[in-house]
């Protein structure tokens, strides 16, 4: 079996760099000390998806992968859990989370299995007590504030109709205005979170996802300023001694020039 074989070399690899005579880096690290580089390799992880290339792909799970065994090892010295352990448990939560593959429930649709999975889920979890419980600090600001719209929404806190959710938004802007008069900063801060809150349930409600969205936009910002810059450029001049208006005017031409592209 190839494919075991080769996790147990990455597992026997990854046991050498923490032995006494390994690599002094991996020798000091712990899981707190770890937590960024997770977070990084998985975001490295979705650059590769979004640039459709395989190789990066295969070589960023394998660097995921590598974070994974790693945290695996300093539980095993610590003689909490091993590598082993993680994959029972997750096979065992992916065999009971899905009855309709291994068992003889019946489903009809994607909705049908989503519904099914958070009733297993709450089963298999009864310590978490509150609607909130689960909801990890320490995901990006967007996707928790989804989580949290997407929570309360099941239990029936939600707009009946589209109008009284735009009616919201509306209002939001309106006190984020008021705030902003006021010249108060902790009554700005705390308006323009009810904002972005609603923006969010905005998304949700017309399943969109934000943090993509937000992601796109800053993109298609980045890549229209390049636009200007190079113009700026080619005209022999220094950005940061024109105008704002000459910018603006630069940005308005360079939208005018992608929609005759996307017309032609």
């Amino acid at each position: 079996m190839p494919q075991k074989k080769s996790i147990d070399k990455l597992i026997k690899t990854v046991a050498k760099l923490r032995a006494p005579n390994g690599c002094p880096w991996d020798k000091e690290q712990t899981h707190k000390t770890l937590k960024r580089y997770l977070i990084e390799e998985s975001y490295e992880t979705i650059d590769a998806i979004n640039s459709n290339d395989k190789h990066l792909l295969m070589e960023e799970l394998g660097d995921v992968l590598l974070q994974v065994i790693l945290h695996a090892q300093i539980a095993k010295e610590n003689k909490d859990f091993t590598f082993d352990d993680i994959c029972n448990h997750i096979n065992k939560k992916m065999i009971s989370r899905h009855p309709h593959v291994f068992s003889n429930t019946v489903v009809k649709n994607t909705e049908e299995v989503l519904k099914n999975w958070e009733v297993l889920k709450s089963n298999e979890k009864p310590h978490r007590k509150g609607l909130f419980d689960g909801v990890p600090n320490s995901l990006p600001a967007l996707l928790k504030a989804l989580k949290v719209s997407k929570k309360v929404a099941k239990v029936g806190f939600e707009w009946e109709k589209d109008s009284d959710l735009w009616k919201k938004f509306y209002d939001e802007i309106k006190e984020f205005k008021q705030a902003v008069k006021s010249k108060n900063k902790s009554k700005q801060s705390e308006e323009l979170g009810d904002l972005l809150f609603t923006v969010v349930n905005l998304a949700r409600w017309y399943k969109l996802d934000p943090e993509e969205n937000l992601n796109n936009g800053t993109k298609k910002f980045i890549t229209r300023f390049n636009k200007v810059i190079k113009m700026v450029s080619n005209s022999s001049k220094e950005i940061n001694k024109l105008s704002p208006e000459a910018l603006n005017k630069l940005w308005e031409k360079v939208k005018k020039e992608e929609k005759k592209k996307q017309e032609d």
